[in-house]
């Protein structure tokens, strides 16, 4: 991918020196949603990695009410590699920023820039607490998007989708979820918790994700016809990523077996599709996932 030399954002805050503390007890979370990669299978598999309990993760990811223990964290040391990789993010939040500014200009509307918020260990979001073991994800209570660049390993090495280009679909699907949220499409979906059986409301997360991998291929369409940013083996890696996150995968990883029913972001299947979709039209009309009869 060519990205060095490019525009970064001026919409990144770097909390990875911070140290973010709770009492003995730790720290209640009440209500709001993260939305993003780090879901049900996710805190399966990654809560794993990073030795955190999956069932505090799936507690802060469905809205309720939990107590998520708190450590203290030292100071995180900024390697070169760290320093090369928050000049990468900051790149791709810069090009998605280009990207999204012009598709909302041409609809008639101003595109409202998210912040990239890069952290160690744990963090305070909006929809509580930020945890490493969540993956990444986008709050839409502050409309930002968390990240523990520590994460890209774990994508690497656990989950077997390496490249730089696999890393930028990642920030660029969070990005869409902000996208969803401007739209107000995300909050529709929010709206139908408790008004539909669980079954049904995975179903519609599941169109509410494809759509956030359908809008990433729309970005690295429409940025590389601005600053041809694509090369050999790109569209590769970003797919190879969709299909290592794809729900039957990772279950299939963790558990042995799937679940269909539980499923919350499509099969891998379905992830690389939406992104294909995406990618070949560069059009939200086509990213419409809700209207689609077969995913």
């Amino acid at each position: 991918m060519k990205w060095e030399g490019n525009r970064q954002s001026d919409n990144v805050e770097d909390r990875r020196h911070e140290n973010h503390a709770g009492g003995d007890g730790g720290a209640r979370i009440s209500g709001g949603r993260g939305i993003g990669l780090g879901s049900v299978v996710i805190a399966l598999l990654v809560g794993w990695v990073f030795g955190i309990n999956p069932l505090t993760i799936l507690g802060v990811l469905s809205g309720g009410d939990v107590q998520v223990p708190q450590a203290r964290h030292a100071p995180a040391q900024r390697s070169a590699a760290d320093d090369h990789m928050s000049r990468f993010v900051s790149t791709v939040l810069a090009d998605t920023e280009d990207v999204w500014t012009e598709v909302f200009a041409q609809g008639g509307a101003r595109y409202a820039q998210p912040k990239l918020v890069l952290f160690s260990g744990a963090t305070p979001t909006a929809c509580g607490t930020g945890q490493s073991a969540m993956g990444p994800f986008y709050c839409p209570g502050d409309h930002n998007v968390y990240i523990d660049l520590r994460f890209y390993q774990t994508l690497r090495d656990e989950l077997g989708a390496p490249g730089e280009f696999a890393q930028a679909y990642v920030i660029a699907h969070e990005v869409g979820h902000h996208v969803q949220n401007l739209l107000g499409i995300s909050d529709k979906v929010d709206r139908m918790r408790g008004r539909v059986s669980e079954r049904e409301y995975n179903a519609l997360s599941v169109r509410l994700e494809l759509q956030a991998d359908c809008f990433a291929g729309l970005w690295a369409k429409k940025s590389h016809e601005s600053r041809q940013t694509l090369e050999g083996g790109d569209i590769e890696a970003a797919m190879n990523a969709a299909a290592k996150i794809g729900d039957d995968a990772l279950q299939q990883k963790s558990q042995g077996h799937v679940v269909p029913d539980s499923f919350t972001h499509g099969t891998s299947a379905q992830r690389m599709q939406w992104f294909n979709v995406g990618l070949e039209s560069g059009s939200l009309k086509a990213c419409d996932t809700f209207s689609a009869q077969r995913l």
